[in-house]
C-alpha cells in the first residue's frame, strides 16, 4: 500500500473511532450515587442487602456505576429514607415502606400489614401479579421508583417484660411496633411507639417502653433484647412476610441507560433472595441460643390472635372508607391472598405440617 493511501485509510479509521467513542461513553456513563438505609451496619442481614446491591452493580459495570452505602443516621435519620430519595438528597434508599404511613397508610400494604401476605406470596404478587404495577403508580406520586430488595420472612411477635396471657394483658403496654400494626394494637389498648432499630434497646432498658418487636431471633439477639425482656412471643401476625424496597429517585432512574436499569433490577432481585436466605439460615441457631440462655418462648393465644384479626379488619374498613388508594391496593392483595391459600392449603401446608410433625423421626 502506498504511503498516501495508508494515511487516508488510517484517517478514516481514526475518524470512525472518534465518532464511536462518545456513543460508547454515553451508553456506559461513570456514575457515583449514594444510598441511605433505615438500618444500622451491625445488622448484616438488612444492611447486607445494601452492600450486596452496591457490589454487584459495580462489578457488572466494571466500576463505572458506583454506589456508596450509608447506615441510618449517617446522612438522614433511619426513618427518613423516603424523604431523602424523594427530594434528591440521595439517589437511593433501602427501607421498609410501612415507616411512611404518616404520608399515606397505603405504603404499609406494599411492605407488611396485619394478616397480609407471607414472603413467597409477596414475591409472587410483585413479580407475577399486580404488585409492581400498583407500587409503580403509587410511588411515582412521590417521585420514586421502588424495587424489591429483601424480605425477612415471617417475623416474631416481640419481647415483653411480662407474660401476655389474655387480651386484657395488652392494655396500657407501651410497645415499639413498626408500621400499620400500631393502629391495630392500639384498638386493644397498646400504646404504639415507632423507634429506629438502633434506638430500641436503650428505650427498652430504661423502661421508656415495655415491649418491642424488631424482626426475629438473629437480629433480635444482635440487638440484645433478651438482656432486658424475658418473654419472646410469636408469631408476628402483623408481618407475615416483610418486604424491603430499594427506592430510587424517579428522575435519576429515568436518566439511567437501559443496561444500568437492568443491572440494578437484577442486583436488587438477588438481594431480595439473599436477605431471606440469610434469615432462614441464621434464625434457627439464634433461637436455640436465646432459649438456652433463659428466654421464655411463648405463642400468642388463639383468643389474642382472633381479637387482633377483628381489630385489623376494623382498621382496614375504616381506612378504606376514606382512602381510595388504600382500598384499591387492599382489595387487590386480599383477592390474591385468598387464591394463594387455596394452593398452599393443598400442597405447601400439607407438606410442611407433616414434616414438622415427623422431623424427629427422619
Amino acid at each position: 500500500m502506498k504511503r498516501r493511501e495508508f494515511l487516508k485509510t488510517a484517517g478514516v479509521g481514526l475518524a470512525a473511532t472518534a465518532v464511536a467513542a462518545p456513543a460508547i461513553a454515553q451508553s456506559s456513563p461513570s456514575l457515583k450515587w449514594r444510598m441511605t438505609a433505615s438500618w444500622p451496619k451491625s445488622l448484616d442481614t438488612l444492611f447486607g442487602a445494601c452492600t450486596t446491591v452496591a457490589k454487584y452493580v459495580s462489578e457488572a459495570t466494571d466500576g463505572k456505576f458506583q454506589i456508596q452505602t450509608f447506615a441510618g443516621g449517617e446522612i438522614v435519620p433511619p426513618l427518613q429514607a423516603l424523604d431523602a430519595v424523594q427530594n434528591g438528597t440521595v439517589e437511593m434508599g433501602h427501607t421498609a415502606m410501612y415507616y411512611y404511613i404518616g404520608k399515606d397508610p397505603t405504603w404499609a400494604l406494599f411492605c407488611a400489614f396485619p394478616f397480609g401476605l407471607n414472603s413467597r406470596q409477596q414475591n409472587a404478587w410483585f413479580y407475577d401479579g399486580d404488585g409492581q404495577k400498583l407500587i409503580d403508580d403509587f410511588a411515582g406520586k412521590y417521585n420514586c421508583k421502588a424495587l424489591l430488595a429483601g424480605n425477612t420472612g415471617c417475623q416474631m411477635g416481640g419481647w415483653f417484660r411480662k407474660e401476655i396471657k389474655t387480651v386484657d394483658d395488652l392494655k396500657g403496654i407501651k410497645m415499639r411496633i413498626g408500621g400499620w400494626a400500631g393502629k391495630t394494637v392500639s384498638k386493644l389498648g397498646v400504646v404504639p411507639q415507632l423507634i429506629g432499630g438502633g434506638d430500641i434497646y436503650p428505650a427498652l432498658e430504661k423502661g421508656v417502653i415495655d415491649a418491642a418487636e424488631w424482626v426475629g431471633p438473629y437480629d433480635d439477639e444482635k440487638l440484645g433484647f433478651y438482656k432486658v425482656a424475658k418473654y419472646y412471643y410469636y408469631p408476628g401476625w402483623w408481618e407475615g412476610g416483610t418486604t424491603n424496597h430499594m427506592l430510587i429517585n424517579l428522575a435519576k432512574w429515568n436518566e439511567l441507560p437501559k443496561s444500568y436499569k437492568a443491572i440494578l433490577e437484577a442486583a436488587c432481585g438477588f438481594a431480595n433472595v439473599e436477605e431471606q436466605a440469610r434469615y432462614d439460615s441464621r434464625n434457627p441457631q439464634a433461637l436455640k441460643r436465646l432459649v438456652a440462655g433463659g428466654t421464655q418462648l411463648r405463642p400468642f393465644s388463639l383468643p389474642i390472635m382472633e381479637a387482633c384479626l377483628k381489630a385489623s379488619n376494623e382498621v382496614n374498613a375504616e381506612e378504606s372508607a376514606k382512602n381510595p388508594n388504600y382500598k384499591k391496593v387492599l382489595e387487590a392483595i386480599a383477592a390474591y391472598r385468598n387464591d394463594e391459600y387455596l394452593w398452599w392449603q393443598v400442597a405447601e401446608y400439607g407438606f410442611d405440617s407433616f414434616q414438622i410433625r415427623t422431623r424427629s423421626r427422619s
